[in-house]
């Protein structure tokens, strides 16, 4: 391991802009922190979901800011100081120094992914010891109480080197990415960048696990809705009608090249209606 791999890696992006120039440095940072929670055994207890994942396992034409997991079985008592250890010393052989702010220090920047109080998380920070460049932050999070039906597989990726991870499959990502566009209480641009992705792609949905999360947390909690086909397009509908578009463009084009952004010319109400009618 060397940092001349960071920086062969870092033109295998060909960024463009400085922007992009951070973002592809995050994201190698992030794949740094994939490869040391599987050297700890992280995945034999925990599955890789979100944007992140999306963007590096499945080719997501986006960059994402976070690592998101959960657990396969709650576990209150889930702590993740086990596995800094094991990233503190993977960083520090690239030249990074590894802090990590936990939850209760970092609350304002830190957001769950089932937008949910029993999830851990804090914001890796990342110093380079050899120069004052700025600092790269990392938001780390786990459900640590998951819903109950998601399918996953394992995945296999090959930088800094060969390893493994256990990740949720498309169509139980899929349905937590519904999860969060319905429930989720600020705006969030990239969400519907990434539902635009699943049904461009015609992944299904995992309808047990949407069920169990609208069930377990949102405004729909302990209510018993029956969650279908025809229930979701109502309310995605619904949520559709009431967006700012122009907001939702403005989020989602802080984290797309230069050449993707004119596919956010398409964004509207019209559009992602007939994303919708596409989906059902």
């Amino acid at each position: 391991m060397s940092i001349a791999s960071i920086q062969s890696r870092l033109l295998t992006y060909d960024p463009q802009t400085v922007v992009e120039q951070e973002h592809a440095l995050k994201e190698i940072a992030q794949e740094i922190a994939l490869l040391a929670l599987s050297r700890a055994g992280f995945f034999r207890v925990a599955e890789f979901q979100g944007g992140t994942c999306l963007r590096i396992l499945y080719g997501l034409e986006r960059f994402s800011e976070d690592l998101d997991f959960v657990l396969e079985k709650s576990n209150k008592n889930f702590a993740w100081r086990e596995y800094i250890e094991y990233m503190q010393e993977e960083f520090k052989a690239y030249g990074f120094t590894l802090e990590i702010k936990d939850r209760a220090k970092a609350e304002q920047v830190v957001k769950t992914a089932f937008l949910k109080a029993d999830s851990k998380g804090g914001v890796l920070i990342l110093k380079d010891s050899r120069n004052q460049k700025p600092q790269l932050r990392i938001k780390l999070e786990i459900d640590t109480n998951p819903p109950q039906g998601a399918t996953s597989e394992i995945k296999y990726l090959d930088f800094p080197i060969s390893y493994s991870i256990r990740t949720q499959d498309l169509s139980s990502l899929f349905a937590g990415k519904c999860h969060a566009l319905l429930c989720r209480s600020y705006l969030k641009g990239r969400d519907w960048f990434d539902f635009n992705w699943y049904v461009a792609r015609k992944i299904e949905i995992n309808f047990k696990l949407l069920s169990n999360a609208i069930a377990q947390a949102g405004p729909w909690k302990n209510q018993n809705i029956n969650v279908d086909a025809k229930w979701l397009a109502h309310e995605l509908k619904m949520k559709i009608n009431a967006i700012d578009w122009s907001a939702a463009k403005q989020d989602a084009a802080r984290f797309l090249r230069n050449r993707e952004l004119a596919t956010l010319d398409l964004w509207s109400k019209e559009f992602f209606l007939s994303r919708v009618e596409r989906l059902q």
